[in-house]
């Protein structure tokens, strides 16, 4: 941990399905006095989306949204040209004034990013993009009428018993005492301790590995049958399903059949994170770091226990594929 500059990591195992143990090292910060626990929120950057995903998938189960159709047919308070592509979101420090969801769509100030715009025919090939996930941030929120945290909160989080988690650019009361503060490659702290994240659904969420290992679970219940916590057992084959690239919708996906993973890694400014499970096996982990080089250790971890949730290493080349920063 010194030697990557990373003062806090919390870990989850999963192993038949249920949380096995959670380990928990360091401190919430270089200079704190306060170690971290199982209580101690990350931020899990791009692995929101995987989170996100399922709030627009239920609005497919309920017959509010289609998949095939058109996205302007569903906005009403912004309008994609051209009927998409930001790789990224760098976040914004505590000083700096965030943007609305439109500024951040149209690229207009205070963003930080370019405008949201589609320059493929939707389907022809696969890209990664952050911007497509704050089209659909906006999008859920003008079919449901109601603010994306509060949505999340409703339909996604409280349904799992991700209790400790939310989508909230301000942390609810208490919670900022709890939470892990991010550091740059050198150890030295992010200022204002972390970014904000207007961009909720692409990188938003607010964490621990405990809640995103329920998360897992959950899916892996639903694919069984055994469970309509979140999504039904037709609903998690499809979202399960490769289309293009080694995605399904939202998470990432590695092998086939038994040996199928689903799961994303995440990088925002000063946190570095990983959350993959097998989706028939019961087993999966989740990882979370509070340092930009965080992605190293977790490497390092993962290759400590393989033999409990990887022996025949067939993550490796599926991790170092998707993890990147600021994703």
């Amino acid at each position: 941990m010194k030697h990557y500059h990373v003062p806090a990591v919390s870990i989850a195992l999963i192993h038949n399905g249920e949380i096995e143990w959670t380990k928990v090292y360091g401190y919430l910060g270089a200079d704190a006095v306060k170690k971290a626990d199982e209580f101690t929120l990350f931020q899990a950057a791009s692995i929101s989306k995987a989170v996100a995903a399922i709030a627009a998938l239920q609005l497919v189960e309920q017959n509010e949204i289609d998949l095939d159709e058109d996205v302007n047919t569903y906005l009403k308070t912004w309008k994609i040209k051209n009927s998409l592509t930001v790789h990224g979101f760098n976040g914004y420090a505590q000083t700096e004034e965030l943007p609305t969801l439109i500024q951040i769509l149209n690229g207009e100030k205070p963003a930080n990013s370019p405008a949201v715009i589609s320059d493929l025919v939707p389907g022809s090939v696969w890209r990664y993009s952050g911007g497509g996930y704050v089209l659909m941030q906006q999008l859920l929120e003008d079919v449901t009428g109601s603010e994306f945290p509060t949505l999340m909160q409703r339909s996604v989080l409280s349904s799992i018993g991700m209790n400790r988690s939310t989508f909230e650019l301000a942390l609810p009361f208490l919670w900022p005492e709890q939470a892990s503060i991010g550091h740059d490659s050198s150890g030295k702290k992010i200022s204002g301790n972390w970014h904000r994240y207007p961009e909720s659904a692409a990188a938003g969420l607010w964490t621990t590995p405990t809640d995103l290992a329920r998360y897992l679970i959950a899916i892996q219940k639903s694919l069984r049958g055994g469970s309509k916590q979140v999504l039904s057992k037709q609903m998690t084959e499809k979202m399960l399903t490769k289309h293009l690239g080694d995605w399904g919708l939202g998470p990432a996906l590695y092998g086939d059949n038994d040996s199928l993973v689903f799961g994303h890694t995440g990088g925002n400014e000063g946190y570095r994170c990983l959350s993959f499970s097998y989706a028939y096996s019961g087993e999966g982990v989740v990882i979370m770091t509070n340092g930009n080089d965080g992605m190293d250790l977790i490497m390092e971890i993962k290759e400590r226990r393989e033999k409990v949730f990887d022996p025949d290493h067939r993550l490796d080349e599926h991790i170092n594929k998707y993890s990147s920063p600021n994703e």
